[in-house]
């Protein structure tokens, strides 16, 4: 290995690390991934992680500021093929390897901005944040996945984007407590957290059902080395969702969900079984 090639696993390797110390669902849905997907998947969750903790974590700095300069930053080495940031240079080289059209990075950017300007978001608003925040990120991958197929690409396009919403909403309901509480956000649009109820929340999960039943239809038509992984992950989101679902409004305005790590061991090791024997 020479000392370039040194560089760019060093870097792909940080993508991992970060995957690790951020999100077990993530990292065991990976792992259950073809081998050759891993580095590239974990280059992209390791991007749109910093780019996240930018808008959430950074309160004494001007989060405006270092989200500009991360956008400068990514698409110049976008441009240049490199970039001494580890992150992005790992994230560059699976843009330029996989094609990624940046009109998705861009999106991804935008509702990243909108963290930092909406408090409430009315329908265009959520419909945008959704679509650059978890779509996008769900058609980046994709773009892993077929690696270069653009028909494939284009007949599973509806059900990526679905998934990554699905995710999303599901996570908005289960941190609807700290988003409002640290960071003063309803996503939601048209709910104030003070009048969270049953109502709002039936008509929220009907809503994140429906996303689910069309991510799954293309679950079932990924590349082989790509449909066990992205089945783990949906697995877990649809578990989180239905002990969601058990609680009450109040119950969930109250406390952060959570799913045990043994839990999210058992759905690995019971989704791998089951694609094996073709159960599932």
């Amino acid at each position: 290995m020479d000392a370039k090639e040194l560089f760019d696993q060093t870097s792909l390797e940080c993508g991992k690390l970060i995957t690790q110390r951020y999100s077990t669902s993530f990292t065991l849905g990976i792992q259950t991934l073809d081998k050759k997907f891993h580095q590239s998947i974990y280059a992209i969750y390791g991007f749109v992680r910093f780019a996240d903790e930018i808008v959430d974590t950074f309160h004494t700095h001007d989060k405006a500021k270092l989200l500009a300069e991360f956008r400068q930053e990514t698409y110049k080495s976008i441009e240049l093929g490199l970039s001494l940031n580890p992150v992005l240079h790992g994230f560059q080289m699976i843009v330029n390897k996989f094609d990624i059209d940046h009109e998705l990075i861009e999106s991804f950017f935008r509702s990243m901005a909108m963290d930092l300007d909406f408090n409430t978001y009315n329908d265009d608003r959520y419909l945008e944040y959704i679509y650059g925040s978890a779509e996008v990120v769900g058609l980046m991958c994709l773009k892993v996945f077929v690696d270069g197929d653009e028909t494939t690409y284009q007949r599973l396009k509806r059900p990526a984007q679905m998934l990554g919403s699905a995710f999303q909403k599901v996570n908005f309901l289960r941190d609807i407590k700290s988003d409002f509480e640290e960071r003063g956000r309803v996503y939601f649009p048209g709910v104030a957290f003070e009048q969270f109820d049953k109502s709002a929340k039936v008509l929220i999960e009907e809503d994140i059902q429906k996303d689910f039943d069309e991510a799954l239809v293309g679950i079932a038509q990924l590349p082989d080395g790509a449909k066990l992984g992205v089945k783990v992950a949906y697995l877990y989101y649809q578990k989180l969702f239905d002990k969601i679902k058990g609680l009450s409004a109040a119950k969930i305005t109250h406390e952060r969900i959570r799913i045990p790590n043994s839990q999210k061991f058992s759905l690995l090791i019971g989704t791998y079984f089951g694609s094996k024997l073709g159960l599932s």
